[in-house]
């Protein structure tokens, strides 16, 4: 890795929240710190500490904000209505990352550049946008602040995580400032778990050598990216959370869900996806089109034996049940197909990417009608051609999860370095 912790306190250093009491133990000069009492308190979302003071941070800066349907208020009042009515932000400009700003857009797609009805504000369009192309969208708008809330779901793949990085670099290259509020990782931030992205196999899914599940917050992946993978540093401030452990779960958070993208309906769906979505590697639906993305899995062909030898596996927190359904949309559209549910009971012990694995074994074995996309998409979900070929190798479960070991374990002490949360 790049640069050390120091060099990025260096780089990056700004005012935090006037209202915060920055503790030199454990807060940088790039971190908007909670106080005492604070911490003592409910937890409090980056725009929420942002708000209570008045949007100081934002005092004279011309603002763009990056953001989609889950940049609420606890009340669900989406942040744009409530900046735009607010004097005190100028804000002049809306970026819209995949599915679009009010999310109406299916994956693989965007709203494109249009005025929001509800504002009048100007909402450009970021996606499969980056560098320079990026940086002039920025320069077009007139913002030299660009302000990042978007919830995020904890898996490497999931793409709002490199709209961030994208962005982040996209400022960097325009001259602009950046700032992004924090939002919990709704399956936790105990740790990092999956194998970590070769460079090689760098995609929309996966820019840098970040585990399948991070484990971090969106502002602890600003500061990994600003510290370890951008060409230089952006001028960074993060505006942390208050209120929330590594520990807890989203439902404890007292916040609202909102869908995080079309197919991200509850925080269930999240719980799974860092496994489940590997099934879109191959012929086997991932569930879109059911009601229950990424938890219903299966094709045309699949019987209980599936289902069968996916529990004979063990499986720590989770149960398959057989399953049948016929999705309105994507893959085997209009057609009833055979596969599994996978249900959690126990999300302490569950393991996504252990039950992905698993699930790809498994279906390997028992159907014989099963293939990787021929795209070998796979290998950009995973970050490399290992988990492919040792599952086309005979691998067992153990044996793929061992593969992967040594690179987790060294991007789990990097990732030390930027977290922010007990």
């Amino acid at each position: 890795m790049r640069l050390s912790r120091r060099a990025l306190l260096a780089a990056t250093a700004v005012a935090p929240l006037p209202a915060c009491t920055a503790s030199p133990s454990t807060a940088s000069p790039s971190t908007a710190s909670p106080s005492a009492a604070e911490d003592r308190g409910r937890l409090r979302t980056g725009f929420e500490r942002l708000a209570d003071d008045g949007y100081a941070l934002l005092d004279g800066a011309r603002v763009g904000i990056v953001t989609n349907p889950t940049g609420v208020t606890r009340d669900v009042r989406h942040v744009v209505d409530v900046m735009h009515a607010d004097d005190r932000v100028n804000l002049v400009a809306v970026l819209g990352p995949e599915h679009g700003f009010r999310g109406t857009a299916q994956a693989g797609g965007s709203e494109g550049r249009h005025d929001d009805p509800a504002t009048g504000l100007p909402v450009h369009d970021t996606y499969l946008k980056r560098g320079q192309p990026l940086a002039n969208v920025f320069t077009a708008a007139g913002v030299d602040t660009v302000v990042f809330d978007i919830q995020d779901v904890g898996a490497r793949f999931y793409t709002y995580v490199w709209t961030l990085y994208d962005c982040m670099e996209a400022a960097r290259l325009a001259g602009k400032r950046f700032v992004v509020l924090d939002r919990p990782n709704p399956v936790t931030g105990r740790a990092a778990s999956g194998p970590v992205l070769h460079r090689e196999f760098a995609s929309f899914v996966g820019r840098q050598p970040v585990a399948q599940a991070h484990g971090m917050t969106v502002a602890e992946l600003a500061r990994l990216f600003n510290g370890e993978f951008l060409a230089a540093p952006v001028e960074l401030d993060v505006v942390r959370m208050t209120g929330w452990r590594r520990s807890q779960w989203y439902d404890a958070t007292g916040l609202p869900w909102v869908p995080a993208s079309p197919n991200m309906p509850t925080p269930d769906t999240a719980l799974v996806y860092a496994g489940t979505c590997l099934l879109e590697g191959t012929n086997l639906s991932e569930g879109r089109g059911t009601t229950r993305p990424f938890e219903l899995l299966g094709a045309e062909g699949i019987d209980g034996r599936w289902a069968a030898a996916v529990n004979g596996l063990g499986l720590p927190g989770a149960h398959a049940r057989e399953a049948y359904f016929a999705p309105a949309f994507s893959k085997f559209r209009g057609r009833t197909v055979g596969g599994v549910q996978i249900h959690v009971h126990d999300r302490d012990a569950y393991d996504p990417v252990r039950t992905g694995v698993a699930l790809l074994v498994t279906a390997k074995r028992v159907w014989s009608g099963f293939a990787w996309r021929s795209d070998h998409w796979i290998d950009r979900l995973t970050g490399s051609a290992r988990v492919r070929t040792a599952i086309d190798a005979g691998a067992n479960v153990d044996e793929v999860v061992a593969g992967w070991r040594e690179e987790l374990a060294a991007f789990g002490r990097v990732r030390r370095e930027y977290l922010l949360y007990e």
